[in-house]
């Protein structure tokens, strides 16, 4: 009776491939290295210009990428902190600043549209300290709270200049005539 050898591997003939299932269970085990680390994003988003400070523009800018895919906002956990952050999406006209929204007349009503797909608000002690508004292409802008004006020295002014150009476009309100108009 004739017997099919079978191929058995012990000892040290084992250990590549032992060492090549402990490699691909590590890999798969990994966290991702684009991951972001969400204490460092509030941290960044909290500051007076997050482009000026080369450690937070990749966090800041992976972040938004992952929020344009869909991802979560990254969480935090600050130990009993009193700062709070989380994403939520613009909606014009009602949650979207009034220079970034976009109007189109159509024949029976208006088409509101935002510039900005969501914004990143930052809370301190509850509260709203900033909100970074941002955009599929990356682009972003940020609203700080008149507390936060109050305890920083300097401050990106963009969101500021943009709502000062805005309003100095507008037409001047109707003036009523004395006397009632008759």
């Amino acid at each position: 009776m004739e017997t099919t050898p079978t191929l058995r591997r012990s000892g040290p003939r084992a250990l590549p491939w032992l060492a090549t299932l402990a490699t691909v269970a590590l890999l798969a085990a990994a966290r991702p290295a684009a991951a972001v680390d969400g204490c460092q994003l509030l941290l960044c988003l909290a500051a007076p210009s997050w482009r000026q400070i080369p450690q937070c523009v990749p966090t800041v800018v992976q972040a938004l990428r992952d929020l344009s895919r869909g991802k979560p906002f990254p969480t935090c956990n600050m130990g009993g902190s009193s700062a709070t952050s989380g994403n939520t999406w613009a909606s014009a006209p009602g949650f979207c600043p009034p220079q970034y929204t976009l109007v189109s007349e159509t024949e029976s009503t208006p088409i509101y549209q935002c510039a900005y797909t969501g914004a990143i608000s930052v809370s301190v002690d509850g509260a709203l300290f900033s909100r970074t508004w941002w955009n599929m292409a990356g682009d972003s802008v940020t609203e700080f709270a008149p507390a936060a004006k109050a305890a920083l020295e300097t401050w990106d002014t963009r969101f500021d200049d943009d709502y000062a150009a805005w309003f100095s476009s507008l037409p001047p309100p109707p003036v009523e005539p004395i006397g009632g108009g008759l």
